[in-house]
């Protein structure tokens, strides 16, 4: 009995995280305990099935966008990996061949279904790091996935078309709209911002409002902010590292690509789970806080 207590209470450390030091050694016990590996695992699957919908969804809307599907091959070689773009694009290719009048409607129920189910895994791993269990209606959560995964799938579209098509938007806007000439170049700057900040505040939003508990804004951005950042430096690291040091390819052959993907889904799925429980320790610290005020008031 003693040696069972004795790792009992190994298992359940505890670090006083209102200190800085305290706060991050609490937060990898906290990735440790909640198995944010397996959720991220969960995570990248949903993902993968839900990315090519999204892609073929994107396709169908290329003549309300005035875009061609040569842009459209342009702006993923931009923004991919080299084995990541040869894998979509000859999916891509393959399935355009063969495209019928209910590609849009058959995109969209397939995107939205299978990417929900990843939102749902992200609704759940949010719970746990609230030690919250799911008392909400089964529609209302199904609804809030679904709201979050087509903000998800705006995100995605905003944070890649902008920075490659973003003068052609501004063009549009400008002739639209009648606008000065001078908006034109405070746009061609601006639209390198604006992705990351549509991410911060979508992830905001759903950090605040998917786990099943009241939420404060304040405890919440913080964690968004880790995330975004996490996000854009990883993939773009992950994008230099497989594009000039990395060969996949003459590892694991003609699957290197879907292998790059997966890895890189399941580090995004990784990241978004640790931002909520840097929330969730957030809103711990601040309950700490706030109890001590009362206690010595």
């Amino acid at each position: 009995m003693d040696k069972k207590e004795k790792k009992k209470k190994k298992k359940e450390r505890h670090f006083d995280i209102t200190t800085n030091k305290g706060f991050i050694m609490g937060l990898i016990e906290k990735v440790k305990k909640e198995d944010i590996g397996g959720f991220g695992a969960q995570l990248a699957y949903f993902f993968l099935l839900s990315l090519f919908p999204m892609l073929l969804f994107i396709v169908t809307l290329l003549p309300y966008l005035h875009l061609s599907v040569s842009q459209v091959y342009t702006l993923l070689e931009e923004v991919m990996p080299d084995e990541i773009y040869s894998l979509t694009s000859d999916t891509l290719s393959e399935v355009l061949k063969n495209r019928h009048g209910g590609l849009l409607s058959i995109g969209i129920l397939g995107t939205l279904w299978s990417a929900s189910n990843g939102v749902n895994a992200l609704n759940k791993s949010l719970n746990r790091s609230y030690d919250q269990e799911e008392t909400r209606p089964f529609l209302k959560v199904r609804l809030y996935s679904l709201i979050f995964t087509i903000l998800l799938i705006g995100l995605v579209v905003v944070a890649l078309v902008l920075p490659v098509f973003g003068e052609q938007i501004g063009k549009l806007l400008f002739s639209a709209f009648g606008l000065e000439n001078g908006f034109l170049a405070i746009w061609n700057k601006f639209r390198y911002i604006l992705p990351p900040v549509v991410i911060f505040i979508v992830l905001t939003l759903m950090y605040w409002l998917m786990p099943n508990m009241k939420l404060d804004l304040k405890s919440v951005w913080v964690g968004a902010l880790f995330s975004t950042l996490a996000w854009l430096i990883v993939s773009y690291g992950f994008s230099f590292y497989i594009s000039n040091f990395s060969n996949y390819s003459a590892t694991y052959g003609s699957i290197g690509g879907i292998i790059i993907l997966m890895l890189w889904l399941y580090i995004t799925g990784i990241i978004l789970m640790v931002g909520g429980q840097v929330n969730a320790l957030v809103q711990k610290r601040r309950e700490i806080h706030e109890s001590n005020k009362h206690s010595t008031a």
